[in-house]
């Protein structure tokens, strides 16, 4: 099958250079395993689990079966006034992974949906208790919160944001960014540590700025990983969590990505042992086979908005999706929870990841344009120096190498991830890694 069999005339494709996509079209056609087939019949090593997503693998029977029986039982039924019995499960289950008393699950269908909702339920949570004035939010450098208006107001990238302007929120601050380039440029299987407190900033600057009583949440990735897998500092997630409880602000965890399994734990925030407010996550729940988010928060949250004073039959939040706990989606998330345990993947995240870790530190430090290498949990990246006046370019000229050599891997700005599956054998973190290096030395 060539790509002329497909008409790409209609497809806008999301973050992706479109113009440069049609010159070189880059279509699954299916997938097994660690494994893609293009359409010209290539095999391609899936590297990045598909962006973070299917970390049990490709077409699991479990989950297709689960996702068979439910369609031909309940293909779909309102979330609004109803419910339906495989929503309750996968709550259930998703809060009993959770730690401390993270026990109610808002769903969505994304984790863009997931921040969004997490945002509105710490304006809605502060106004019912009293504290309507609470509406600042912080965020941070270079984090990634979706692509909706509250998340990208949160999220720090610049690109997602620049184009939108005044449209963003207006009540949003930023702290520093968590990495130290010229003190840890290398990092292994280990916590970063700094000379300073990179907190200092918030609590003297920040937060004296705004006032913290006018603070609502603050909203991390315990690891920022769309930015490319970087590490937070030794106590720096402590400390946060400090902060916020004397100032009674909120804090949100985004586990979209660290959350079931990529840390060799539950989520991350078991990970650092801390307990966020919310904790969002979304991808992996459902092993990336159908769209499934939601936001996980502590028990006073809930309790304050059920006893805000409002009779029985009004809604305590308005808020919710047409696709809130969708029992198709929800039977994939249950499968997939349950192949989780069965096959103890999260235990086998946590002993492959310092074996990807030792293979891309000794293929990568020292090759040409080489400036860092960030490996904990199941992931890491390798830091390029940007070509003159073309900023990721390199890095995307080497993703387009690699995957012509038959290895997925991700970039981001100048920075190439690998965060595989967690059914990951050596042989395959070889042959990933092995592919980048010697597409590295190419492009030098």
């Amino acid at each position: 099958m060539s790509a002329h069999h497909f008409n790409m005339d209609h497809q806008w494709l999301p973050f992706t250079p479109n113009r440069h996509f049609r010159t070189d079209p880059r279509v699954v056609v299916a997938a097994d395993g660690l494994h893609f087939t293009t359409h010209d019949e290539q095999k391609i090593l899936d590297g990045i689990s598909s962006l973070w997503c299917v970390t049990a693998g490709h077409n699991r029977k479990p989950i297709n079966e689960a996702i068979k029986k439910q369609l031909d039982t309940l293909d779909y039924a309102t979330a609004f006034s109803v419910s339906n019995d495989k929503a309750f499960e996968a709550a259930h289950m998703i809060a009993e992974l959770a730690p401390g008393d993270l026990n109610k699950v808002l769903f969505c269908s994304s984790g863009s949906e997931a921040a969004d909702t997490a945002l509105k339920v710490a304006l809605a949570y502060h106004r019912a208790r009293g504290e309507g004035h609470r509406n600042i939010f912080i965020g941070r450098e270079k984090g990634y919160h979706g692509v909706n208006f509250g998340g990208m107001s949160v999220g720090g990238l610049p690109a997602n944001r620049k184009v939108y302007g005044a449209q963003l929120l207006p009540r949003v601050d930023h702290m520093r960014f968590i990495h130290d380039p010229v003190h840890n440029a290398y990092i292994h299987n280990q916590e970063p540590v700094w000379q300073e407190d990179p907190l200092v900033e918030l609590e003297t600057r920040i937060l004296a700025l705004h006032d913290p009583s006018n603070v609502a949440a603050i909203m991390v990735e315990p690891v920022a990983g769309s930015a490319g897998w970087y590490l937070p500092p030794k106590g720096y997630l402590k400390r946060l969590r400090e902060i916020c409880d004397k100032h009674g602000i909120l804090l949100i965890f985004d586990e979209v990505i660290t959350g079931f399994g990529r840390m060799g734990t539950n989520f991350g925030a078991d990970y650092y042992g801390v307990v966020p407010d919310m904790l969002n996550f979304a991808k992996g729940v459902t092993n990336g086979v159908i769209p499934l988010g939601g936001v996980i928060c502590r028990d006073h949250i809930y309790n304050a908005m059920m006893n805000a004073g409002s009779p029985e039959h009004v809604i305590e939040f308005f808020h919710g999706y047409t696709y809130s706990g969708h029992p198709v989606a929800c039977a994939a998330a249950i499968a997939t929870l349950n192949l989780f345990k069965e096959e103890d993947l999260f235990a086998r995240a946590a002993a492959m990841g310092p074996v990807l870790g030792d293979a891309m530190h000794a293929a990568f430090k020292g090759l040409p344009n080489v400036i860092g290498i960030r490996t904990l949990g199941l992931a890491g990246a390798v830091e390029l120096a940007p070509m003159a006046g073309a900023p990721g370019k390199r890095a995307f000229d080497i993703f387009l190498d690699c995957y012509h050599k038959g290895v997925l891997v991700r970039a981001a700005g100048d920075n190439l991830v690998i965060c595989p599956a967690f059914t990951v054998d050596k042989s395959q973190i070889d042959q990933i890694v092995g592919t980048l290096a010697d597409s590295i030395r190419r492009h030098a």
